[in-house]
């Protein structure tokens, strides 16, 4: 063998690239994008929050205005191509006025739309003041009127002729909000009770599981029920949405307790725990430093997963009177006012654009949910 050969193996052996070595929460997302449902679930439900985050700029109109001309007015639809002066057809985005008809074989009064009444539409106009980002006072929207004196129902309109878009965008921050603050608070009380129970054992972990076992005992409604009886009727709003996040809470705390404390019993005994103790660590910094970041990936699949729940059982109260009232808007007080036939039968969208809303994101933070759980576990394919 030559030289020049002998050289060229040489260089092909040091050509050849290290393998790549990835930290746990790379192999995660590596594993999470394979999740292709629950990758296409991440972005809707960004898309979500993002609504939640500039819903006054994303409202055509004011929510709580109501137009006591148009109540349970039908949805108005978008026209892209209006008739020209010269004859044809140029496009420009517009809406048709709503009239009243009053239906004299059936004694009750409908709406139609008038194509003499043309509402030209836009994107960036100007309409009610707001703050953006509850800093900067404006008043422009992302799509509407073009004249603010208009009025135009993309979802239709409820009893106060109030809109059901506009009102639906904003109900958007309450619920998915109360989702985010619930899960913090059961993040919280299940991580460190459930962490407690777990190192220690014993008597403190007896009294944590039979306090456990008599929360999860009790009927969920009934026990919802009378905590909101125990709302004063005069609190304000603020006041109020954060003691219904709180009822909302208490039972979601227990299932992640009980993960937490089977997962600190399995490692307590571990080396790496062991060797910390030995270290001079206290049992605090053991937990935070050592045993938590351990299984923090399985958490936060937990969490994601309990989101939906909080949102729905918000929905529930709400739309059971014993939740968040009006004018506070949430998804389940606008669900309240779809509760008799009658209102269903003549305002279908009342229920179907907040029920559609509602199905959709809880179906989106469920795949999103069961991509990470999968994501995290090391065993799944």
């Amino acid at each position: 063998m030559t030289a020049i050969d002998t050289a060229a193996e040489d260089h092909a052996e040091t050509s050849v690239k290290a393998p790549v070595l990835l930290g746990p929460w790379a192999l995660m997302w590596r594993q999470f994008r394979r999740h292709r449902i629950a990758y296409l679930s991440l972005y809707i439900v960004g898309f979500v929050y993002l609504v939640a985050l500039f819903g006054e700029f994303l409202a055509p109109v004011n929510h709580l205005e109501t137009n006591t001309r148009a109540p349970f007015a039908p949805p108005q639809h978008v026209h892209f191509f209006a008739e020209g002066e010269d004859g044809g057809r140029e496009f420009g985005l517009h809406a048709y006025g709503l009239k009243m008809e009053i239906d004299r074989e059936a004694m009750r009064r409908h709406f139609v739309e008038d194509p003499e009444k043309i509402i030209p539409l836009g994107f960036f106009v100007r309409g009610h003041e707001y703050k953006l980002l509850w800093l900067f006072p404006t008043d422009r929207h992302f799509f509407g009127p073009k004249d603010p004196r208009d009025k135009v129902y993309f979802w239709g309109a409820d009893r106060l002729g109030r809109d059901i878009l506009s009102r639906i965008i904003m109900g958007t921050r309450i619920s998915m909000s109360i989702g985010l603050v619930g899960v913090a608070v059961s993040l919280i009380v299940g991580v460190s009770l459930g962490g407690i129970s777990g190192y220690y054992g014993g008597w403190v972990d007896n009294a944590i599981q039979r306090l456990i076992e008599f929360l999860r005992s009790i009927p969920t409604i009934p026990l919802w029920m009378g905590l909101a009886a125990a709302i004063p009727l005069d609190w304000p709003p603020l006041r109020t949405y954060f003691v219904v996040t709180l009822i909302v809470s208490m039972i979601g705390w227990t299932t992640l307790a009980r993960e937490v404390r089977g997962k600190f019993l399995s490692l307590r005994r571990e080396d790496f725990v062991v060797a910390a103790r030995l270290d001079g660590l206290s049992d605090w910094e053991v937990i935070r430093k050592h045993l938590v970041p351990s299984f923090a990936s399985h958490i936060i699949a937990s969490l994601t997963l309990a989101v939906p729940l909080m949102i729905l059982a918000e929905t529930s109260l709400s739309f059971l009177g014993i939740g968040l009232q009006p004018p506070i808007v949430s998804w389940g007080t606008l669900l309240k006012e779809a509760q008799n036939i009658r209102t269903i039968v003549e305002a279908p969208w009342l229920l179907i654009g907040p029920g559609s809303v509602i199905v959709m994101t809880v179906l989106a933070l469920n795949f999103l949910g069961d991509g990470l759980r999968d994501a995290a576990d090391p065993y799944a394919h």
